[in-house]
């Protein structure tokens, strides 16, 4: 909710500058003389910029953590699109149509100017045109939203849409791979069909953790999810280390709806590693940012062993070195492992929560 809301003021201060620009551009266009018809416009602007921000973005930032939400979120991308669409033009013919910035713009203003200023807008800035303009920049910004949450985030949207990976180059990135445990014994036991369920609830439930730690999810392998960070990216706070707890924490909270549910509660087996990959996009008709190098195979192997040593997570010295704050966590020196399909040992971690993460998460 922290991060919603601060995010949510972001969006409102983006709208602002916005409106603002373009009621400026727009004044000084029509109305006598420029530069106070620039003011005027700029005033009316940032209203309803804000105003369609506050409404528009408001609406994408916390109605999917609500039932509604949610039920449209499940819904067909069309359906899903259509309605968005249909919703955020009612709201801009509302604010653009009925004219709110000028009307607020006026009245603070005051007087018989402010009805000279009221009637000149509104007979030199169509209202249609402004509303048609609105309209196209909400389409695409949803278009985007909807596109992002297929892709995996809106950072993947931008590096490849700039083209950032049309060319393969070198990285340095952390991988964590959590494995959902007790997927396979609940398919033979239940079904298919309700083992989808559990894992797309297991799957929406993380995303809120992840995301709070701004880590990408690569991939969903079966029952296992890959998540990645760059190295700026993961290395304040440990973010890799906090998003693995933080998930864990998010499932436990759930775990008396997935016993009703399912008869059966998800556990975690997780491991981080970090190294070079070669970072590039592939594909012809369906383009994709993907990532090969002997850190995956590595962090893949490591997951693995969390089965023969007993420990449900694992990190790699190669992590470790990278991260600041991992002080907060209790690791345990497991010295050089010999993994399965791998020439030289691995030197490993077993982590658990220390102390001052307990309560952290237990305050959260």
């Amino acid at each position: 909710m922290n991060r919603q809301t601060r995010f949510f003021f972001f969006a409102l201060r983006l709208g602002a500058l916005i409106g603002t620009v373009f009621g400026m551009a727009a004044g000084a266009a029509v109305l006598d003389p420029p530069l106070f018809g620039a003011a005027l416009g700029a005033l009316s602007g940032a209203i309803e910029g804000t105003t369609l921000m506050a409404l528009i973005g408001g609406a994408e930032i916390f109605l999917p953590r609500t039932r509604i939400g949610r039920a449209l979120e499940r819904a067909p991308f069309l359906v899903t699109l259509a309605v968005k669409l249909l919703a955020y033009g009612a709201v801009i013919l509302l604010v653009v149509g009925g004219r709110l910035g000028p009307r607020l713009a006026s009245y603070t203003l005051g007087g018989e100017f402010a009805q000279a200023f009221d009637e000149q807008v509104r007979t030199r800035i169509p209202a249609a045109l402004v509303v048609v303009v609105d309209g196209v920049f909400v389409s695409f910004l949803a278009l985007v939203r909807q596109l992002s949450d297929l892709v995996g985030s809106e950072r993947t949207i931008r590096d490849i849409v700039l083209g950032r990976y049309r060319r393969p180059r070198t990285e340095e990135r952390f991988f964590l791979f959590v494995d959902i445990v007790g997927s396979t014994p609940l398919a033979e036991r239940l079904g298919p069909a309700s083992v989808h369920g559990f894992l797309d609830r297991v799957f929406q439930i993380v995303s809120d953790p992840i995301d709070d730690h701004e880590g990408d999810v690569y991939q969903y392998v079966g029952d296992e999810i890959v998540i990645t960070w760059t190295l700026a990216g993961g290395r304040s706070g440990a973010r890799p280390i906090a998003c693995y707890f933080a998930v864990k924490s998010a499932l436990e909270l759930a775990a008396r709806d997935f016993k009703r549910e399912f008869d059966a509660v998800p556990q975690l087996r997780a491991a981080l590693h970090a190294g070079p990959v070669i970072t590039g996009e592939v594909g012809g008709r369906r383009r994709a940012i993907v990532f090969h190098g002997d850190v995956m195979n590595t962090t893949s192997r490591l997951e693995n062993a969390t089965r023969d040593l007993g420990r449900p997570f694992l990190v790699s010295e190669d992590a470790m070195s990278h991260l600041d704050g991992k002080e907060a966590y209790k690791a345990v020196d497991l010295g050089p492992q010999q993994l399965r399909g791998r020439a030289a040992p691995v030197h490993v971690y077993a982590v658990e929560l220390g102390a001052e993460a307990q309560e952290s998460s237990a305050r959260q």
